[in-house]
């Protein structure tokens, strides 16, 4: 325990960011503090150098990308002051709706499929070690008859992966240092970190708040959360997550043909982000292959996170169509092939053995069953912060509440819900500087836990 406290301790960098804000909060030392119930270990996250004297040195050189970063990355950050907040209030019951962890069981059918793989492993005839690193070829085509029917995705155009999130860094490696990006305002942090990480991207511009060389493209509710094309210089690359995360948007078939235009007169190429389709209440598409020409200009990540419960089973998949080329004519799915052979062994069977019963008709019944669930959860939090007189964006489309503080520091309102409702949210400035002013409050939440964490919201702002 001693060690553990330690760590919590330690891992309060002193180092801080514009996303991940400054740090108000106390170090709490280890032998003043009692902590209820279990602990949860504390992975340190950050670029910052280390206070330590050292003794010896190589004569290597840290990779400079790394060191543009800002410090800590936004979910281990709010872990850590969560992890401080309990430290210091031992006795609150901490309600987290912050990080877009799920929280309901997954189906017995799926976990079922999971455990009989898991048993035969044991047996001579049903063993199998190293599998196809682009994924086995039945969940292939599964997945490509269950959400591309119709739309000219073939089973050889899936590859499947440990996560959307693995693979997004697998992409940046593909496309090189050399490529220009351009990314939503406020986005999924992963899109800019993974950019500076290979060498995208300039310095980091404190008085705008924003990496040199990327380009950010402002999504507000004037704009619908959809970004002015006119407005947007031209870029390699350009990632697109709908709905999005944070803001819970989700982007009409008008704004997405508009987008795949802008990507063919520019020679672009879109990353388009789909691992909340699932959640789309309307008729907004739930594919950027549902767009005619899209096949040129795009590739698609997803992930049976959110709709199985997978954040700590692992399983994702990207497509990238045939008709996907570089500027030399060369297909880009031959690259990224390469790559994946080179830098991965291929999902778990085990797995992989869920996501293919997620796929079977009982396992579709039953993701929907978990979906429905999250957004009765979204639309209870929607209710409270209207009711409340909150503008509040969002939550129709996907398991995120996008909700408007205007003139306050986002940081400043985590720590406030933080420190006076024991209740976790995240910071909207942690997604970009076009998340200030606002707080995303995830529905990924115990029922019982969501209808608590709102009966305080109203007594904080009633």
């Amino acid at each position: 325990m001693s060690a553990i406290l330690q760590n919590v301790s330690t891992s309060l960098s002193a180092s801080t960011s514009t996303f991940v804000g400054h740090n108000n909060l106390k170090v709490i030392k280890p032998s003043h503090v009692s902590m209820a119930g279990r602990m949860s270990a504390v992975v340190k996250c950050v670029a910052s150098p280390s206070a330590e004297k050292t003794a010896y040195k190589t004569n290597v050189a840290r990779n400079e990308n790394l060191a543009k970063l800002q410090a800590g990355y936004l979910f281990p950050e709010i872990a850590r002051r969560r992890n401080a907040h309990i430290a210091k209030n031992p006795d609150a019951k901490v309600i987290s709706l912050g990080i877009g962890d799920t929280t309901e069981p997954i189906p017995e059918v799926i976990t079922s499929a999971m455990s009989k793989r898991s048993e035969v492993l044991s047996t001579v005839a049903g063993y199998s070690g190293y599998g196809a690193e682009q994924g086995e070829q039945k969940l292939r085509a599964a997945i490509a008859s269950t959400y591309y029917a119709g739309l000219g995705i073939e089973e050889n155009d899936i590859f499947v992966s440990d996560g959307a999130k693995s693979d997004i860094s697998r992409l940046q490696v593909l496309f090189g240092s050399n490529v220009t990006m351009a990314v939503q305002d406020p986005s999924y942090p992963a899109y800019v970190d993974s950019s500076v990480i290979l060498g995208q991207t300039g310095l980091f511009q404190k008085d705008v708040e924003k990496y040199a060389n990327i380009e950010y493209m402002r999504c507000t509710p004037e704009n619908g959360f959809f970004p002015d094309l006119s407005t947007v210089r031209r870029t390699d690359i350009i990632f697109f997550c709908s709905p999005n995360n944070p803001t819970g948007s989700a982007a009409s078939r008008e704004q997405l043909t508009k987008l795949v235009q802008f990507a063919k007169e520019n020679g672009s190429i879109i990353v388009y982000d789909s691992a909340y389709a699932m959640y789309v209440s309307d008729d907004s598409p739930r594919s950027i292959f549902e767009i005619p020409g899209a096949k040129e200009v795009s590739l698609e990540v997803s992930s049976f996170s959110k709709y199985a419960g997978f954040t700590g089973v692992r399983l994702g998949w990207t497509a990238i169509p045939k008709e996907l080329h570089y500027s030399d004519g060369f297909p880009v799915a031959k690259d990224f092939n390469r790559i994946v052979c080179t830098c991965f062994n291929g999902a778990s069977n085990i797995a992989q053995a869920g996501g293919l019963a997620c796929v079977s008709p009982e396992g579709i019944k039953a993701m929907h069953e978990v979906v429905g669930f999250y957004k009765e959860n979204t639309a209870i939090i929607v209710d409270t912060f209207n009711s409340l007189g909150f503008k509040v964006y969002g939550g129709k489309n996907a398991p995120y509440v996008w909700v408007h503080f205007p003139g306050r520091s986002s940081w400043d309102v985590f720590s406030e819900i933080l420190e006076k409702t024991h209740v976790v949210t995240t910071p909207g400035s942690g997604f970009g500087p076009g998340g200030e002013g606002f707080v995303r409050v995830s529905a990924f939440g115990h029922r019982e836990n969501v209808i608590e964490a709102c009966r305080r919201f109203k007594e904080l702002y009633k």
